[in-house]
């Protein structure tokens, strides 16, 4: 169990927000009406069975997807008052992602794929590899700068994107099975770097796992089945 911290301002407050899809004519509810608050420096793990709607609130929390009801602050702007680009933006600038298959660009060196999302704030060429080098040696990988993914091992290749997600200095970071593809070394060894980041730097950390030792490390469990969370602990 990671150690207490205090709360701070809430950076995403989810109200009643449900999601909705059509599918071959029928509609099908992932969200049936989630309430849910993400505060600075939070710690808290999504569990629950395939199908229960936890891969759906990731991708509402993350902005890569919009609530089909309900309202959803992130920082506190209404999601739905936002255009594409607007949210986009937001996105940029809130939220660092970490995804189980890594999603690096595989011909790009890591020091790149790291710089990727500052590219899209336009920060200039060398501050951005400045930027990337520094986060890259935060998850202690300063003597891998220009090997690519191809060049590295699993546990390498998540702690890039790890880097990656962190290097625009996020207020959340979002986890979706991070250690899903890792053995248990290196599985631990990324935990470790999220757990620092969260207690070093204020980083609020959510993970949606399946792994009930990876998510008794959280200081909340959050557990979500038939679009519902049933239990916040």
């Amino acid at each position: 169990m990671a150690p207490e911290a205090e709360p701070g301002p809430a950076q995403i407050v989810a109200d009643g927000i449900t999601r909705s899809y059509r599918m071959e004519g029928v509609s099908v509810d992932a969200l049936r009406g989630v309430s849910l608050t993400i505060e600075e420096g939070d710690y808290a793990a999504i569990i629950g069975p395939s199908g229960s709607g936890k891969s759906t609130l990731m991708h509402l929390l993350g902005c890569l997807d919009r609530p089909t009801s309900g309202k959803l602050l992130i920082r506190g702007r209404d999601v739905s008052s936002l255009n594409d680009s607007e949210l986009a933006e937001l996105r940029n600038q809130t939220i660092g992602f970490v995804f189980q298959a890594f999603q690096l660009l595989p011909r790009t060196t890591a020091i790149e794929n790291v710089a990727l999302p500052l590219v899209y704030r336009g920060v200039r060429r060398a501050e951005r590899r400045k930027r990337a080098a520094e986060a890259l040696e935060a998850v202690n990988l300063g003597h891998r700068l220009t090997h690519k993914p191809t060049q590295m091992s699993g546990g390498e290749q998540q702690r890039v994107a790890i880097a990656r997600a962190l290097v625009g200095e996020p207020a959340v970071l979002l986890a979706d099975e991070p250690t899903g593809n890792l053995d248990s070394v290196n599985g631990d060894e990324v935990m470790a770097i999220l757990e620092r980041l969260n207690k070093d730097r204020g980083v609020a950390v959510v993970l949606v796992t399946h792994e009930a030792e990876i998510a008794a490390r959280a200081r909340r469990i959050i557990r979500v089945r038939d679009g519902l969370i049933e239990e916040a602990v």
